[in-house]
């Protein structure tokens, strides 16, 4: 577990607990937590089912967020607060959701 830069090899989990301003939900299924690096800054990229359309207009919304990456359970990543920097579809329409510390 870690509560810094994610690191640039995926993690995969299967929930994940987020809070965003005043956005506080919980989400499941095929989630990934990886670290990028865009125009020499670092980037924790959050990877989730886009399932939600007004989840996606919160988080667009967001100023801030937070979230905890459980697989089967387990924690695997907590991030630290972040300020939210990008949250669009990639090209499978998963909501791809980026900040930085």
């Amino acid at each position: 577990m870690s509560d810094g830069f994610p690191g640039y090899t995926p993690v995969h989990g299967d929930t994940v607990q987020l809070t965003a301003d005043t956005l506080v939900v919980t989400i499941t299924g095929k989630i990934t937590s990886r670290g990028v690096l865009r125009d020499g800054a670092g980037f924790a990229e959050l990877v989730l089912p886009d399932g939600d359309p007004q989840q996606r207009r919160d988080l667009e919304r967001a100023t801030w967020l937070h979230y905890r990456l459980y697989g089967g359970g387990a924690l695997l990543y907590s991030s630290g607060h972040l300020q939210v920097r990008d949250v669009r579809r990639d090209a499978d329409g998963a909501l791809v959701v980026a900040g930085s510390p």
